[in-house]
């Protein structure tokens, strides 16, 4: 029984640890298409087409989001407001953005 325990332990955190190997995947498409759309001006299309892919959506399915489009068009809205993920995902850019909130709301 304890083999069996450990065995589902493993699993688990060897699928964790893929989860997460696919999210940097998406992470990265998603700044490759901010670029694009600094440079080029397509990069909510960009991000479009590759997330209706086929590789796009199996990479997001093994990412553990589901590949629907609502998440597509959230993509989108993310790489049209050009921030990139790493600033995005920094603690002082969540504090801003909660300022930003609060000075709103008052």
């Amino acid at each position: 029984m304890r083999d069996f325990v450990d065995g589902s332990a493993f699993n688990f955190e060897q699928g964790q640890r893929a989860r997460k190997l696919f999210a940097a995947v998406v992470l990265a498409a998603l700044d490759d298409a901010i670029a694009d759309d600094k440079k080029y001006g397509n990069g909510p299309d960009q991000i479009a087409r590759w997330a209706r892919s086929r590789d796009g959506r199996e990479v997001l399915s093994c990412a553990g989001i589901d590949p629907n489009e609502r998440v597509v068009k959230g993509l989108m809205e993310f790489v049209s407001k050009g921030v990139r993920t790493s600033v995005a995902l920094s603690r002082e850019e969540s504090e801003r953005r909660l300022a930003a909130e609060e000075a709103e709301a008052a």
